[in-house]
């Protein structure tokens, strides 16, 4: 029988898969225009407020290849509908957290809720498309999630107005509903799935590699935690070392190397991790900017990453064009190109006084940029994969997200709380009236943003000084986080630029990777 290029009722079916995606996506990105209110409710230090952020990311990164090998094996279609269920607690152990750390689990459970999902979108959009078809649903998939993610923060602004900061957790809730009811009618069951046993030691051991990674670079800046940093960072080697070990003996790997080392699979894998991980780190330091500094209320730092969602739909189905026009290695390029412009634009522009239109100029160039190259590092991946293997491609795409995302929001984190830190700290070495203050209020004016303002509060006479010095470190701390977002936009950059093939030698890859696929 031929092979169809698409599924009965694709319009309808490609609707539900985003669906399901934008629940996903949408509990990634509420949290960032809350850690302000979080922060203030709950006196949280930095590090505490990015874990917050990073919480969710971590969950999705650590168990997305375990939970894409096992929607292989047992169905796809199930843990879509057992992972729209589970979101819900977390969603409401998120939005009642009487603590800053039970927060942090609340969101790592929804995280791992969304391992179940989420890589499974992806993964069944390879399954049921093939051609061209898979290249635009892939693009739709890509933007409008992406999009989703980014209309969070305008509604949860909107929430934080008029209701308290657990708000927003709680606006998943009706789309979660509707995504069940979509999956449920609209998906199919069963469609080139594995009969092979899952790797269960594999699962584990690669759920321990990213945890201990990002957990490290997390702690990485807060003084007294050495010893712990250390730890994590020994268990994350001795993990990686292990996992590699694992699936070069493994009969049925979890993550089959040998795939994974083909050039256009591991270099778009790369290059998609800093893409959309430069996308989230720069929303989660962004709001806290737009707020902290600018003095922007909830609605108008959400609503001012509206050019980025913008960009980003109206980019990625043109990109979708360029992919098959002009190769993957193109239009990843040129979406570098955006991003460094995005970076760069904050580094220079965005100081106290900004005004708008150079803040939207660079959430613009940041929309335009992942609209480009989103599409482009999903589909490489889709396309040098056997479709039985569409759960290893699919967690990879999700890992470019999430670890992306986990990596560059912990690392941009880490910066800026070692910045702002170092900044106060000087801040308050060279004024006169710094050496009054006891060690405990020191540590509060260097712990974060949001400590500093409370300490102004409870000493009037000083809360101008207080305050202005706490902007000062802020920005410090978020120059260092944009800096080290455009050195990492330029090194995926380079690595696309000599690495991945031109399109052409791409094309003659991807019908060698298929003819080699279809020979076992």
């Amino acid at each position: 029988m031929a092979r169809r290029d698409s599924p009965e009722r694709a319009p309808l079916v490609l609707a539900a898969l985003i669906v399901v995606a934008g629940v996903a996506n949408l509990n990634l990105s509420v949290a960032n225009v809350a850690l302000p209110s979080i922060g203030k409710a709950f006196d949280s230090s930095q590090t505490t407020l990015n874990l917050v952020a990073v919480g969710y990311s971590l969950g999705l990164a650590a168990s997305v290849l375990y939970l894409g090998a096992v929607g292989d094996r047992y169905g796809r279609k199930l843990m879509l509908l057992l992972g729209i269920v589970l979101s819900v607690p977390a969603c409401l152990l998120a939005a009642f957290a009487w603590d800053d750390w039970v927060l942090v689990v609340a969101r790592i459970l929804g995280g791992l809720s969304a391992g179940m999902a989420y890589p499974t979108t992806l993964a069944l959009i390879a399954a049921l498309w093939f051609g061209p078809g898979r290249t635009r649903s892939i693009a739709l998939w890509s933007a409008l999630g992406g999009a989703i993610a980014a209309l969070g923060p305008l509604v949860a602004g909107w929430l934080l107005q008029h209701f308290w900061w657990g708000s927003v957790f709680l606006i998943t809730l009706p789309l979660a509903v509707v995504a069940l009811v979509m999956a449920w009618v609209l998906v199919p069951s069963h469609v080139n799935e594995s009969s092979e046993p899952v790797d269960n030691l594999g699962g584990i051991l690669s759920v321990v590699l990213v945890a201990a990674l990002v957990l490290s670079i997390n702690f990485a800046p807060v003084p007294g935690k050495g010893a712990l940093v250390a730890g994590l960072g020994l268990i994350a080697v001795a993990a990686t070392v292990a996992f590699v070990w694992r699936q070069r003996r493994a009969a049925n790997p979890l993550y089959d190397l040998d795939i994974a080392s083909r050039r256009v699979f591991w270099v778009a894998a790369c290059a998609g991790i800093i893409v959309f991980g430069s996308l989230m780190g720069a929303m989660f330091i962004s709001q806290q900017y737009l707020q902290n500094v600018v003095g922007y209320d909830t609605v108008e730092a959400g609503a001012a990453f509206l050019p980025a969602v913008v960009f980003m739909v109206l980019v990625a189905p043109r990109s979708a064009k360029l992919v098959e026009a002009r190769g993957a290695r193109t239009t990843l390029l040129t979406g570098y190109v955006f991003l460094f412009l995005g970076f760069v634009s904050m580094l220079l522009l965005w100081e106290e006084n900004t005004p708008y239109w150079q803040i939207a100029l660079a959430y613009a160039c940041l929309g335009i940029g992942v609209g480009l190259a989103g599409t482009p590092a999903s589909h490489s991946l889709t396309g040098s994969v056997p479709v039985h293997r569409a759960g290893m491609a699919s967690g990879t795409a999700d890992l470019q997200r999430d670890l992306g995302g986990a990596i560059m929001q912990s690392l941009f984190g880490a910066l800026l709380t070692a910045g702002y830190a170092s900044s106060f700290s000087q801040a308050i070495a060279a004024s006169p009236s710094g050496k009054q203050a006891s060690s405990d209020v020191q540590s509060e004016l260097t712990k974060s943003f949001a400590s500093a303002e409370q300490i102004a509060q409870q000493h009037p006479t000083y809360a101008d000084q207080i305050t202005a010095a706490a902007r000062t470190a802020f920005l410090q701390g978020d120059d260092w986080a944009y800096a080290a977002g455009a050195c990492a936009v330029l090194i995926g950059a380079a690595l696309v630029f000599l690495a991945f093939p031109r399109h052409e030698a791409e094309k003659e890859l991807l019908r060698r990777y298929e003819a080699e696929d279809a020979a076992v």
